[in-house]
């Protein structure tokens, strides 16, 4: 019936303007073009739900890229737009799991069906990954606010870790957007890495404790802190099994990523290649 519309409907879905001030396209648009009448086009609403998944990664993204930065710069008008775009996440799950389900009972392609599986694995990490963004900007806004900070030398480990997470965050959502299986194939690796980091600053941490250097309160920020980052890396490997892993539908997750780690060169090579990359600086343990 739509089909003599369908440069119309094109149109419309290509029309929207991104936000000069985030590059976000306007979120009105992105729930237009989840129309109840494409379901009787199910190729093209599939289209258009790749279309809002992206968005939603790239919301995604800028949050926890924003809430990465309140530790080095407090920003309350940031920390806002950080509560805002989690709520805003959460609409997107909402109405994206919706009409994916939908999409699932027409009559789709192999292909097609391929893809909403991988878009309704996949929205619920970016809804957790924008849970982790919240919770640090929470502990930001708590250090703010009780007016303390960490010492020099946790703040340069907090860098290199918060620099490994927000690579691998971009590795999963570009790898998502484009269904680029060799750049996913680069997420679990470094996930692997920030767990190691993760093990690293505990032991660190304990050792400024006993040193006097640092305060149980503190503690307990960090450990919320390096909690987040794990969990975000944890949604990220999520995300890049899923689009890894639909070439091999009977193998659940978890096997499949025994599979990847088991007597594969390529992943230990990209392990090491990480693992040099992220090195926390020599500390004084005296």
């Amino acid at each position: 019936v739509l089909l003599p519309f369908s440069d119309i409907l094109v149109k419309l879905a290509t029309l929207t303007v991104r936000d000069k001030k985030t590059g976000i396209e306007p979120v009105e648009e992105d729930f237009k073009l989840l129309d109840e009448r494409f379901l009787e086009k199910p190729a093209f609403a599939v289209e258009q739900c790749i279309k809002t998944a992206a968005n939603m990664a790239d919301i995604v993204r800028k949050s926890v890229d924003d809430a990465i930065s309140l530790f080095d710069n407090y920003d309350s008008g940031v920390a806002a737009a950080i509560a805002d775009s989690e709520s805003l996440v959460d609409r997107y799950e909402d109405e994206l799991g919706t009409y994916l389900v939908k999409v699932s009972t027409k009559s789709i392609s192999e292909h097609d069906s391929t893809v909403v599986s991988k878009l309704l694995h996949s929205i619920g990490d970016f809804e957790r990954i924008s849970d982790h963004a919240l919770n640090l900007c929470h502990a930001a806004s708590e250090m703010n606010s009780k007016k303390i900070d960490f010492s020099s030398e946790a703040h340069k480990e907090l860098n290199i870790v918060q620099n490994a997470v927000k690579q691998v965050l971009a590795e999963a959502v570009d790898s998502f957007t484009s269904d680029d299986k060799t750049l996913a194939a680069e997420v679990e690796p470094l996930e692997e890495v920030i767990d190691d980091l993760q093990d690293d600053l505990k032991i660190r941490h304990i050792e400024r404790l006993k040193n006097g250097q640092c305060t149980i309160e503190l503690g307990f920020i960090l450990s919320d802190i390096m909690t987040n980052y794990e969990r975000i890396a944890d949604h990220c490997s999520n995300i890049a099994v899923c689009v890894l892993q639909l070439e091999e539908r009977d193998l659940e997750a978890h096997d499949y990523l025994i599979k990847m780690k088991t007597d594969n060169e390529d992943f230990k090579q990209k392990y090491k290649k990480y693992k040099n990359l992220y090195v926390l600086p020599q500390c004084d343990r005296m």
